[in-house]
């Protein structure tokens, strides 16, 4: 069952990242969480359940480094849901040092050849209290062997505390950084994965501190109290995230009044996005806000003109996350970016027709002087909002 629910982890993960990690960067976080919680447990699988040989000399110790940054990855995605900034501080480098220690005073081990971790690895599927005996690394010269292996459960530990910490004040200044009606949806997502987080990390904890005290992995092998909640707190972690499909939106936050005077954006009135007086209206007038700053950047720059405009580059014009977009078009405004560029463009294309620049450009040439990038996307678009061809339109404009 261990294999399967790693499998299924490092699968989930594979999803997150390959779907979302260019949409939402929060993503990155989590799927690199779920990878890392899956390793951990293909670990101990492969050192622990699986009777390979192979398979334990290329997992035991080689890849172990890599389960330091579980906790760091948890906390990372935290903070970015709940800051709505994904993006990495320069302090954040001290997250790495529990792994660069680890891998460090394990890496004269790493580096030894094959036929030794061929022997190390029938030793202990031989036998798997050999891992207690086992010190041909550097660390456990240093460090006793039984902190080593509890130093990684309880590290993901701290950084869930830290984690729920972050949540609860996060709630109390509920009041003030409401935005979304997705808001408690995904507060609640963040309450179940630390809770079978907690039942998991705690759970295993107790376990690895059972056999050190016995000098015997016997209760990794017993169908005992700790081993049934460390299950439930797996499978609970692993299929959670499929209960919650929208958990990837964020926590989009009180927008700041502008007050830089360095740009024509920051400048100009119809950009600005105010704090409404009353806070139980707050979603609906922030909603109307960046829709009347998405209309004034359209009517202002013209960045529909640009062939590439798409929804990322409105979004860094405007200073508001795309995914706050998103959630406009798709929830409030039932349209897709796409059509509201078009739109623009299409107005734009009906001035130059109305001004008589027909007489001086082909169609085609209408079209990519108003942001199409060929005849057949102008000619479309045209038709869906209009009814009719743009030729048909300057016909009857001359009449």
């Amino acid at each position: 069952m261990l294999l399967s629910l790693s499998i299924i982890g490092i699968v989930l993960s594979a999803i997150l990242l390959f779907f979302n990690a260019r949409r939402i960067a929060s993503s990155i976080y989590l799927g690199a969480f779920f990878f890392l919680v899956s390793l951990y447990c293909f670990i101990e699988y492969s050192v622990i359940y699986s009777k390979s040989v192979p398979l334990a000399a290329v997992i035991f110790i080689n890849v172990g480094f890599l389960s330091y940054l579980t906790g760091p990855m948890l906390y990372l995605y935290f903070r970015s849901v709940l800051s709505d900034n994904a993006k990495l501080k320069r302090r954040d480098l001290w997250h790495l040092l529990p792994m660069l220690i680890f891998l460090f005073g394990t890496i004269n081990y790493i580096f030894t050849p094959w036929s030794f971790k061929i022997e190390i690895a029938t030793k202990l599927i031989e036998d798997s209290n050999f891992i207690g005996a086992f010190d041909h690394v550097y660390l456990y010269q240093i460090i006793p062997k039984h902190l080593v292996y509890l130093s990684r459960p309880v590290l993901i530990l701290i950084y869930a505390l830290a984690s729920l910490v972050a949540l609860v004040r996060f709630i109390r200044k509920k009041t003030e950084t409401k935005v979304f009606s997705h808001q408690k949806y995904i507060v609640k997502w963040l309450m179940v994965l630390l809770g079978f987080l907690f039942i998991l990390i705690i759970s295993h904890i107790f376990l690895l501190k059972e056999s050190f005290e016995l000098k015997d992995s016997v209760p990794f092998f017993t169908l005992n109290f700790m081993q049934v909640l460390s299950l439930i707190g797996l499978t609970g972690l692993l299929i959670s995230l499929f209960f919650f499909p929208g958990i990837l939106y964020g926590l989009p936050q009180l927008p700041v009044p502008e007050t830089s005077n360095r740009s024509k954006i920051k400048n100009h009135e119809a950009y600005r996005v105010y704090l409404p007086e009353n806070k139980a209206t707050f979603e609906s007038e922030y909603l109307n806000s960046i829709q009347l700053k998405a209309d004034a950047c359209m009517k202002e720059l013209q960045p529909y003109l640009h062939p590439d405009c798409n929804l990322a580059y409105l979004a860094r014009l405007t200073k508001i996350p795309a995914h706050h977009f998103s959630f406009l078009f798709r929830e409030i405004k039932n349209q897709s970016f796409n059509d509201y560029r078009n739109e623009w463009r299409i107005k734009h294309a009906k001035l130059l027709i109305s001004e008589g620049r027909s007489s001086e450009l082909s169609m085609e040439g209408i079209g990519m002087a108003s942001g199409f990038s060929s005849r057949n996307t102008f000619y479309n678009a045209f038709r869906k909002n209009e009814g009719i061809s743009p030729g048909l339109y300057a016909a009857k404009l001359k009449e």
